[in-house]
């Protein structure tokens, strides 16, 4: 309720109609600000006769598009409506707002100067397991959406594929259980016995070509840092980038080198 923006409510107040993924998730939250503008519903199910009302609509007044939760049109309804707006010449705006997509990254500790979305992770084990590795083969910071009865086959396919790398697995981002498990996939698999909610899946990239670096030289390079007068935190986010390893591995190793 509390992640609407300032610019969103006032859209929301102004514009004549309102197109909403959920109309009951929405009109509480338009109950919640005490706006009044009238709801119709849109999703992915939304036949041809309902999109057409919509663009017709569109003619002549405003009309705001509402997902149920995060970013429409981000592995959320909306595409269709967007380009048939465009393609009757209807200007589109986009208001921005909360998207786990961005939280889940920025929160994850993993690289961020250049990721991969995948959306939600295929249905099919052979599948999921081909664009996994696909992926990962590109040495940047992944990030999936998955349900929750298909998070652990998801964990189970990435501890095959790349055991070695760290993942951050959000759950109910921004909402009343949110919580971030950082750890190994098998880790992962461990902690979420039985998942509820929505998540978030931060997969680390895998470096797969470059000198590779043993613990011992691990322990080495961050007792210098310390020598240095670097902080164990930052110590251990130089050696992270420099080798493209999982900061697991390495907070391990700062943890052996002080022991």
């Amino acid at each position: 309720m509390e992640d609407i923006t300032l610019r969103a409510l006032k859209v929301l107040r102004e514009v004549s109609l309102i197109a909403a993924e959920d109309t009951r998730k929405t009109k509480r939250l338009l109950e919640r600000h005490g706006i009044k503008t009238k709801v119709t519903s849109f999703h992915d199910h939304s036949g041809k006769a309902k999109l057409e009302r919509l663009v017709e609509h569109l003619r002549n007044e405003d009309l705001a598009l509402v997902s149920e939760a995060g970013m429409p049109n981000i592995s959320d309804p909306g595409h269709n409506l967007i380009s048939a707006a465009i393609e009757n010449s209807v200007p589109v705006v986009a208001v921005p707002g909360p998207t786990a997509l961005i939280t889940a990254l920025s929160t994850s500790g993993m690289p961020t100067s250049q990721f991969t979305f995948l959306g939600f992770l295929p249905r099919k084990r052979a599948d999921r397991k081909a664009l996994l590795e696909s992926a990962l083969g590109e040495g940047r910071t992944i990030v999936a959406y998955e349900t929750p009865h298909r998070l652990r086959p998801a964990l189970q396919d990435i501890s095959v594929v790349a055991p070695d790398v760290e993942v951050a697995v959000c759950r109910e981002l921004t909402k009343l259980h949110e919580e971030v498990f950082r750890g190994s996939a098998l880790e992962a698999l461990e902690y979420f016995d039985k998942p509820r909610g929505e998540f978030t899946l931060v997969i680390g990239g895998r470096q797969q070509t470059g000198p590779q670096i043993t613990d011992e030289e691990l322990v080495e390079a961050l007792g210098r840092l310390e020598s240095e007068g670097v902080s164990g935190r930052e110590a251990v986010d130089r050696v992270s980038r420099e080798w493209g390893l999982g900061r697991n591995r390495v907070y391990r190793a700062w943890v052996q080198q002080r022991s």
